[in-house]
């Protein structure tokens, strides 16, 4: 994780573990633009050593990603911000879309 991102995730006191149930719902910075910027970060990540190992195999690695997250953390994570935050989640994942 880069330093910017370190920084806010401790000032803010938010956890990365995505088993761990969020103490507080952020909805600033790059939580303004994605409700899963770290995710969408790694992506990004895998899109950019596809391209510079100029393979079509290194594209199936960010694809396997979006698809392990939508299937397996991102739901377990939406599920835990809509019942500790309620009606406030539901408000930000109706302005705020998934991942761009």
């Amino acid at each position: 994780m880069n330093i910017w991102a370190d920084n806010l995730f401790k000032e803010k006191n938010i956890s990365v573990k995505p088993h761990e149930p969020p103490a507080e719902l952020e909805t600033s910075g790059p939580f303004r633009l994605s409700r899963h910027p770290m995710y969408l970060g790694m992506v990004l990540v895998l899109l950019g050593a596809a391209v510079l190992l100029g393979s079509l195999v290194t594209f199936i690695f960010p694809i396997a990603f979006v698809i392990a997250m939508n299937l397996m953390f991102i739901p377990l994570e939406e599920k835990n911000a809509e019942e500790i935050f309620g009606e406030k989640y539901l408000g930000y994942k109706r302005k705020v879309r998934r991942w761009v």
